[in-house]
């Protein structure tokens, strides 16, 4: 279920042509934070 959370996010962020560093920017947290929800790595 969580990859399937990380690829929505993906998706929703390419939709709005958002790279992961404005995404994290929007969202106060850091690039890596969204690479790791997108990849499945972090659940949080």
């Amino acid at each position: 279920m969580q990859y399937t959370n990380g690829l929505l996010i993906k998706k929703l962020r390419e939709n709005r042509r958002l790279t992961q560093a404005e995404l994290a920017g929007l969202i106060h947290v850091s690039p890596k934070t969204v690479s790791k929800w997108e990849t499945g790595v972090s659940q949080s």
